[in-house]
């Protein structure tokens, strides 16, 4: 039998099979399939749900592409802020507005062409490089030294703070106590007047901070290549905080090239030193910056200055992806870092939170770097410790991304308050000693508590007696014996705070 096959035939079943083979061979290789959609001019669906940089907050339940066991999180962005361009604008001059207001590029210009992590931003190219949040490099350097941040990350700036003592001064009192107690970041809506706080501490601690520095050099203050802007901005919307919150103690030269800080007694010209330098000598908050990585839109740990570490130190950390950073955390592969990594990819401009961790320490130390001979105090139970020398560490923290370079900082303070402050402090010595003795062994161990629970414990459970009989503490229902330990509504305080924070300054 002969088997006969026309031309038309033989064509068509030459294309299946090139048709075939094509399909398989993009489905296996990810960089070939982009390369024929974007000839093709066919763009897939991106996990944003825009082939630009997303310009409303609206997380997607999807789940992102996994390659090699991992979420590719490459082609998901923050939401773009390039919306504010036009108000911008309105505050410069006309040459540099005029950048503001050119016209929109294609949306593959924001694709081809973003500002890799290890790149400045200043660096000349032949074509604008773009930040994660949809602003080319040319656009940035329009805005010039101090823009308008209240515009770019719709925050306003805070109110002053009226009848504010240096020298008096105390923090919130911070309680961040959670029951049933288990591993989340707990995160709530930022308070914009207070991202950044100043105590009665604060000359002391800026000189501690200083003196570790000098110590320690690249183990509290730190920075990588690309780097530059997102600590720029930073140092930037720090000042602009200070000043307009604390006016009588903090300003600027009408040209901003001059910082006053009127608690220390000093000038600095702002041009002379590195950002972050500068923030290590007049604020006395800890930074850490992650930048986004073009290559899989992960977070990696870029710069900082953090003097307030136990058990880790910048240079411990610097360079790790943001799910290496949290390793040693007890649940978070398991519990959090997905959910993290997706907030990370997606967290907008405008939605700053704050949260908060603890932990019972012998005395007040703030810097512990692995070998710190403090650690020593944490093996043993010393039988002659006192109450007294027990304290409360609360490292009151925030997160925020930045406008320009798209990087995320979280900043945090550590505040010490001793255990028999909680005397009076109505359920909280009962849900302390609660989370003690009943808390997930493996978050306890990390926590690191052991070395004062024989001496706090008993003292809260005499607190708690007395709160009880005082009428302090009273129980939920109608014929409950005792008060059923949760986290309380005040959360992160406690029923009464702001009476007894105010009394304690005076005012």
């Amino acid at each position: 039998m002969v088997l006969s096959i026309s031309r038309d035939q033989l064509l068509l079943s030459l294309g299946i099979l090139f048709l075939l083979s094509t399909c398989i061979t993009l489905a296996i290789n990810k960089r070939q399939r982009d390369a024929m959609l974007e000839r093709l001019h066919f763009h897939r669906r991106r996990e944003s749900g825009a082939s630009t940089p997303p310009r409303s907050f609206s997380p997607s339940k999807k789940a992102p592409i996994v390659t090699g066991g991992s979420p590719d999180y490459s082609t998901t962005f923050p939401p773009s802020r390039r919306e504010v361009l036009p108000e911008l604008a309105k505050t410069l001059p006309t040459a540099n507005a005029q950048i503001l207001l050119k016209t929109e590029p294609c949306p593959d210009f924001f694709l081809k062409n973003p500002l890799p992590m290890t790149q400045s931003y200043a660096v000349d190219s032949d074509a604008p490089k773009y930040t994660p949040t949809g602003f080319s490099t040319a656009e940035i350097k329009a805005m010039g030294d101090f823009p308008a941040y209240d515009i770019l990350t719709e925050t306003p700036l805070p109110q002053a703070y009226q009848n504010f003592d240096s020298t008096k001064a105390l923090p919130r009192p911070y309680r961040p106590f959670r029951w049933a107690y288990h591993q989340t970041m707990s995160f709530v809506k930022m308070e914009p007047d207070w991202w950044l706080e100043v105590e009665n501490t604060y000359v002391a601690r800026i000189k501690e901070r200083q003196d570790l520095f000098r110590e320690y050099g690249p183990k509290v203050l730190d920075y990588m290549p690309g780097s530059e802007l997102v600590c720029k901005e930073l140092m930037e919307m720090c000042l602009l905080f200070y000043c307009a919150r604390y006016p009588a103690c903090f300003s600027l030269s009408e040209d901003k090239k001059v910082f006053h800080n009127h608690l220390l007694g000093n000038t600095t010209e702002i041009k002379r030193y590195h950002p972050l330098h500068i923030l290590l000598n007049n604020i006395p908050e800890d930074f850490a910056i992650v930048l986004r990585n073009e290559e899989d839109g992960m977070y990696y740990f870029r710069a900082g200055v953090i003097c307030s570490s136990l058990g880790w130190n910048v240079g411990t950390k610097i360079g790790m992806q943001l799910k290496e950073i949290h390793t040693p955390i007890p649940d978070y592969k398991e519990k959090m870092s997905f959910s993290m990594d997706r907030y990370f990819a997606r967290m907008p401009v405008n939605s700053p939170i704050q949260r908060g961790s603890w932990g019972l320490e012998v005395g007040s130390p703030l810097f512990m770097p692995p070998g710190h001979p403090h650690e020593k105090l944490r093996e043993i139970q010393d039988p002659d410790l006192k109450i007294e020398n027990c304290n409360l560490r609360v490292d009151w923290q925030t997160l925020r991304r930045l406008p320009l370079s798209g990087g995320i900082v979280f900043n945090f303070t550590a505040l010490f308050t001793p255990i028999p402050e909680f005397r009076d402090e109505p359920y909280v010595p009962a849900l302390v000693a609660k989370i003690l003795k009943d808390g997930k062994k493996t978050l306890m161990d990390y926590k690191g508590t052991w070395h004062v629970e024989h001496i706090c414990i008993p003292a809260l459970e005499e607190y708690n007696r007395e709160q009880v009989e005082k009428g302090l503490v009273k129980p939920e229902n109608e014929g409950d014996e005792t008060w059923t330990e949760g986290t309380l509504n005040e959360y992160p305080y406690f029923p009464g705070w702001e009476e007894k924070w105010h009394r304690q300054q005076g005012f």
